[in-house]
């Protein structure tokens, strides 16, 4: 798992919207793709119903 397990996909944004992340574009199947722009750098959370 990686080190975002455990909480809630809210707290997850929230999260990366404080650090400056931007949320760039929708992903295949329920997973998303945030771009932080200072640090030229992308990363992917998922978006599950639970």
């Amino acid at each position: 798992m990686g080190r975002l397990a455990g909480f809630r996909y809210r707290e997850v944004v929230k999260r990366l919207k404080k650090a400056g992340m931007q949320f760039d574009r929708q992903a295949r199947g329920s997973h998303e793709i945030w771009f932080n722009p200072v640090a030229d750098r992308y990363t992917t959370i998922p978006n599950h119903p639970r």
